[in-house]
């Protein structure tokens, strides 16, 4: 019978110093996953890490900014070296550091977008992908957005990123498949986060943006990492190349 426990699972994911990423972490060490807490600020991850210690749980901090293909390789060889493989992955890390018409975005802001939203998913999955395929199989995780599938005024390029993330998951997907490598989407709405909080905050923008959500609210990240725990367990075994919305209707409205 399919199991939603995770345990002897080896599991990286970026961007867990706080928010989902933060979230996910304690979803699959509470499920026997092994973590692997990864984000630039050490501090920060440690933070993270030493309170799913504390918990009874199993985790480790590797310092890694997701947009260098050196600190992406050194993450994957140190996790190799401290927990012996990679089991699960979830590309969290994100950036958005504009908001703005797409004719007034930079081919430097356009880059970094890009970089971080989208190689570094390619580059890390890639890299992770032959020690998936030696220990018999694996679950990627993207994180992507519905910003990937309707995009909004101001979040073009972002937007562009997520469709990209999303058409990466199904590739992974075909041509993983036979190696027992599942790759699935998950697509936020907005979230409570820290990298929301501009959207949130403004007690104007969020009410129009809720009023066309049918639950009229937002979401937050512990509402993602039940589902990014499924998609890493043995439960969806059958499930690859899929994109989950988790946005309180939103694409619906």
């Amino acid at each position: 019978m399919a199991k939603q426990n995770l345990e002897g699972k080896v599991a990286i994911i970026t961007g867990s110093s706080k928010g989902i990423g933060e979230l996910i972490a304690y979803s699959f060490a509470e499920k026997g996953a092994q973590i692997v807490v990864s984000s630039r600020n050490q501090e920060s991850i440690q933070a993270v890490a030493d309170k799913i210690n504390s918990a009874g749980g199993s985790a480790i901090a590797i310092a890694c900014h997701v947009g260098k293909k050196d600190q992406l390789e050194h993450l994957v060889q140190h996790t190799i070296e401290r927990l012996g493989g990679v089991d699960i992955l979830v590309n969290n890390a994100a950036t958005n550091p504009s908001f703005g018409s797409l004719i007034d975005m930079t081919e430097d802001l356009f880059d970094k977008i890009i970089n971080v939203n989208l190689r570094a998913c390619m580059t890390l999955s890639n890299l992770c992908y032959p020690i998936m395929k030696k220990r018999g199989g694996g679950s990627i995780i993207n994180i992507a957005s519905v910003e990937g599938l309707k995009p909004s005024a101001g979040l073009g390029i972002y937007s562009v990123s997520k469709a990209a993330l999303i058409m990466l998951t199904k590739s992974q997907a075909i041509e993983w498949g036979t190696d027992n490598i599942r790759s699935n989407a998950i697509c936020p709405g907005l979230i409570k986060t820290k990298f929301s909080q501009a959207l949130w905050m403004n007690e104007e923008m969020l009410g129009k943006f809720t009023k066309h959500i049918p639950l009229k609210r937002i979401g937050q990240a512990d509402e993602i990492s039940g589902l990014a725990s499924y998609l890493a367990s043995e439960s969806a075994s059958y499930t690859t190349g899929a994109s989950f919305t988790c946005d309180g209707g939103y694409m619906i409205s």
